[in-house]
């Protein structure tokens, strides 16, 4: 069976050589996985900026209590 992979946008991109190589040293893979990395770095980045924007605009009741006793 074969399974569905998310379409892929072929790109060219020019990066610093010394950048590219300090990022693959950080993520220990090849150039695509680290790129994507990368990109999903950004993109985690902005969902956080979005979600600090949200700040005091939402009230939350929690029962510290309760949540403790659910755990047992």
């Amino acid at each position: 069976m074969k399974v569905p992979r998310d379409p892929t946008t072929k790109i060219t991109v020019h990066v610093p050589t010394a950048l590219l190589e300090r990022a693959r040293a950080a993520t220990g893979r090849g150039i695509t996985s680290t790129v994507r990395a990368g990109l999903r770095s950004v993109a985690a980045g902005d969902a956080f900026r979005r979600l600090r924007e949200l700040r005091g605009m939402v009230r939350l009741d929690v029962d510290l209590e309760k949540l403790r006793e659910d755990r047992d």
